[in-house]
């Protein structure tokens, strides 16, 4: 059994990174999305808990049935370990991600050489799409159907 770990912060979660998700789910006999703490992430705290986009991925990931999702606020290659994970999956918008996943990719195989990382590339329509747009976008009243899953944009929609 191969068990590959979807790791990020989703605050909140994009179709972008559904897409990502639902595509490892059909590579991999099961996946783990682990959800970052990131309390200080660019310098501010994230809009949604850990506990909240936990349960926004869960529910957003609910037509997938080999799906976990769990928080960690450790490295990321000592929270693969714990979950017994081989793989680390990685989406890619642009070469800028790639360059930042590359370095990170390179570190976390320095520390645990087993577990490999696996890069997945962001279908075309989601290349331009990132939290930060969406939590800007919704800040400021406009439209993010489509950018989210629906259980997100009524999240967004209602204040969380």
């Amino acid at each position: 059994m191969t068990t590959a770990v979807v790791p990020g912060t989703f605050d909140p979660i994009t179709s972008g990174h559904l897409d990502i998700i639902e595509r490892a789910a059909h590579l991999f006999d099961e996946v783990i999305v682990g959800v970052a703490a990131s309390e200080h992430k660019n310098g501010t705290g994230p809009l949604f808990t850990a506990d909240q986009r936990v349960g926004l991925i869960q529910e957003a990931t609910a037509h997938l049935n080999n799906i976990r999702v769990a928080p960690f606020e450790t490295l990321l290659i000592d929270f693969v370990r714990a979950q017994g994970g081989d793989v680390i999956v990685k989406g890619l918008r642009a070469m800028t991600d790639f360059e930042h996943e590359f370095q990170m990719a390179a570190l976390n195989g320095r520390m645990n050489s087993e577990v490999e990382t696996l890069f997945i590339m962001s279908a075309p329509e989601f290349m331009y799409l990132s939290s930060s747009a969406v939590k800007e976008i919704a800040a400021l009243g406009g439209p993010v159907n489509g950018l989210v899953p629906n259980c997100v944009e009524k999240a967004l929609r209602n204040g969380f």
